[in-house]
């Protein structure tokens, strides 16, 4: 793309500029600043309420009894069986294990504070989720 047609639609970022590459006046590639792009632009509105309604999803299985918090922490940081249990050190069989209610509940402290420092948030916030009511869970 030439420089002078990178998009500069309202974009996604909220104002923030995103730094694209584009071939110059002399055929080199070089950085351009620019505000967005409408496809790309729906395309990640698109996703996330994907993710809004899967992390909604897990919610509602959490309250049911069938899923463990564990389950919707996982699903809120976009990871999967795999990725946590390496971020872990655990196996995948493990992690989906701990998706039980059962099993979670009886988790050692030093499983659910590894769990806890991988989310970024306290112990006592790993066995919270919110309401399903609530419109975004992501935010």
């Amino acid at each position: 793309m030439k420089k002078e047609d990178v998009p500069q639609d309202p974009g996604f970022s909220n104002g923030i500029p995103e730094i694209s590459y584009a071939v110059d006046e002399r055929g080199r590639y070089s950085l351009v600043s620019s505000r967005g792009w409408e496809p790309k632009t729906v395309a990640n509105e698109q996703a996330w309420e994907v993710i809004d309604e899967k992390t909604r999803e897990q919610i509602r299985l959490v309250e049911a009894g069938k899923r463990s918090p564990l389950a919707y922490h996982m699903t809120r940081n976009l990871m999967d069986v795999g990725l946590l249990a390496s971020y872990a050190g655990l196996s995948r069989w493990r992690v989906r294990r701990h998706l039980k209610p059962k099993a979670f509940n009886k988790l050692p402290a030093e499983i659910k504070a590894r769990y806890a420092e991988i989310f970024g948030i306290s112990m006592a916030s790993l066995h919270e989720v919110p309401k399903a009511t609530d419109s975004n869970p992501n935010e």
